[in-house]
């Protein structure tokens, strides 16, 4: 377990989400909820914890919070990597739903909160991946969270995948590295998983230049955000690879390229990055990072 998440403050997390709503709902929605997040902390039955939870989108609507600078902080301050500027108003409102719940014993949180996610609709089971990393016992929803990058379900993967602190703290390298390349299946931005560069290790980096060559021999591009977590354990075979990528006609391409041989201590990579010094001085002049890379290829985000 991360020492953020040993230590992290429920009850400062409930507050800091509660003077969140009160500013975007209207007084009646928010007592609405405060009352229900009290209920689900005592003796609410089975079907109270659904209903409330299901019901949440018709009082508070599905607008984006929309945080304030001030507010981001507060988030990263509360949980390192907690990023929910992108999330909804119904979203934020379940949380503290769960959160609620999660004052309960543990072996009955727990049971509730898999009946929730088996019962769950599409947009309940976005909120409960992306509350991931604020719940407790972390280490036994390994398996849920391993289920949600294994669906064919999107928008329920990138829940788990991408701005979500949850996988770089808790997954093994066995669903961190299959997170990693459905992530490149699916189209799905790397620049949005959380400790892509931390998490990097040699088997992904063999699975990465495997999945390459398949889509280079069905005539088909590779994302440049791939090399990403091939760089520091190159080898004398995937160093020609990245030499296709210098040449590659698009920019992004040629500069990830770069980027992965800068990251290498193989003796190769380096001859080969010397070989390119006008394209490693651009590279450099305007400071391109593998940020500035994923939002050409997926937008900002």
């Amino acid at each position: 377990m991360s020492a953020d998440q040993q230590h992290l403050d429920r009850s400062k997390l409930q507050k800091t989400i509660l003077q969140w709503l009160k500013k975007r709902l209207d007084s009646e929605t928010y007592q609405l909820l405060t009352s229900a997040s009290e209920n689900l902390k005592h003796d609410a039955e089975d079907w109270e914890v659904f209903s409330s939870f299901s019901r949440v989108s018709r009082y508070t609507g599905k607008d984006l919070i929309d945080l304030t600078p001030k507010e981001t902080e507060e988030a990263a301050s509360v949980r390192t990597g907690w990023a929910p500027g992108h999330w909804s108003t119904d979203q934020l409102a379940r949380t503290l739903l769960l959160l609620g719940l999660a004052e309960r014993e543990k072996k009955e949180f727990l049971d509730k909160l898999d009946k929730l996610f088996v019962s769950s609709d599409l947009g309940e089971g976005v909120a409960l991946y992306q509350s991931l990393p604020l719940l407790p016992y972390p280490e036994d929803l390994t398996d849920r969270a391993a289920e949600g990058i294994r669906t064919n379900i999107t928008s329920i993967f990138n829940a788990v995948s991408l701005r979500n602190p949850y996988p770089a703290d808790f997954f093994d390298d066995d669903a961190w590295n299959q997170m990693i390349l459905k992530s490149l299946f699916v189209g799905s931005p790397i620049y949005l998983i959380q400790g892509v560069d931390d998490r990097a290790n040699e088997p992904l980096a063999h699975m990465l230049v495997e999945y390459a060559h398949e889509r280079w021999s069905a005539r088909r591009e590779v994302s440049p955000e791939l090399w990403r977590s091939v760089g520091p354990f190159i080898d004398d075979d995937s160093v020609n690879d990245i030499k296709k990528e210098l040449d590659h006609k698009d920019s992004d391409h040629r500069h990830a390229a770069i980027l992965t041989l800068r990251s290498s201590s193989s003796h190769t990579a380096k001859e080969l990055l010397n070989g390119y010094d006008s394209l490693k001085k651009e590279v450099e002049s305007k400071e391109i990072s593998w940020d500035d890379i994923g939002r050409n290829v997926h937008g900002s985000g």
